[in-house]
């Protein structure tokens, strides 16, 4: 069954039917093809889900009809947030889509020295936006209960304030692979516990500057590899949400 995740509360749904329009009827109706008693899997923002079913379409809107709870989780166990440097291209709304699908709890973008990318206010709006959605997509695709955060861009110093609630923080770094560290990571992994919160920083194409990483080691993250390979901007954060995936999911 398909997943939907909506803005209303489920908390009013089991005792009258709700309508949802724009890109929920147009995916439920021309993209799905979708036929009444359809049942599909709906969860609101707070994460609550339940089974429901289409009852009619009407001009601009899908009427569904609570069936049953789902109290079904895919969530991971943990809160990851990755930190990325703005890069090239489409690589960031990929890092996004495939970060959801592993489940990241929130992304957050910043510019870095290496950073050929700037943004300015408005196209930051734009971005976020689209982001934002490209994200929820993801999450209705993977079956999340949760669309990822995606934060606005900050810089070094503003990412270092963010970071004072996390437990575990740490900085991938490739001069660590290039002088054979392989245990910080393994050894985070090892420590996790149910719902620790968890910040990791990517670099953009070219890496971290050694001024930025002074900074966050300064503020107590901790550098690591991700194994003997050097992975690129879009690749790396991906490796260690499989990797935690794998530690806290599989293992356990």
């Amino acid at each position: 069954m398909q997943r939907y995740i909506i803005k209303e509360s489920l908390d009013t749904f089991k005792d009258s039917t709700i309508h949802l329009g724009e890109e929920h009827y147009h995916h439920m109706k021309n993209v799905m093809r979708f036929k009444p008693e359809t049942k599909i899997y709906v969860t609101d923002s707070d994460g609550n889900s339940c089974i429901a079913e289409v009852v009619a379409f009407h001009e601009q809107s899908v009427e569904i009809a609570w069936v049953a709870e789902d109290n079904r989780t895919s969530e991971l166990p943990v809160h990851i947030t990755i930190a990325c440097g703005l890069s090239k291209g489409d690589k960031l709304e990929l890092i996004i889509q495939k970060s959801t699908e592993l489940g990241v709890h929130s992304v957050v973008p910043f510019p870095s020295k290496h950073s050929v990318v700037k943004w300015d206010a408005a196209k930051m709006t734009k971005k976020i936006a689209r982001y934002t959605r490209i994200a929820q997509e993801a999450a209705e695709q993977s079956h999340r209960q949760h669309v990822p955060v995606i934060q606005e861009a900050m810089p070094i110093a503003e990412l270092i304030s963010f970071s004072e609630t996390f437990k575990h923080k740490l900085v991938a770094y490739e001069e660590n692979a290039k002088e054979g560290e392989f245990g910080v990571f393994a050894e985070t992994l090892r420590k996790l516990e149910s719902s620790d919160k968890v910040l990791i920083v990517f670099g953009p194409e070219g890496g971290l500057d050694p001024s930025e990483i002074d900074q966050l080691t300064t503020a107590g993250f901790l550098t690591c590899s991700l194994g003997p390979r050097i992975l690129r901007a879009e690749t790396a954060p991906l490796y260690a949400l499989s990797a935690i995936s794998y530690q806290t999911e599989l293992l356990k």
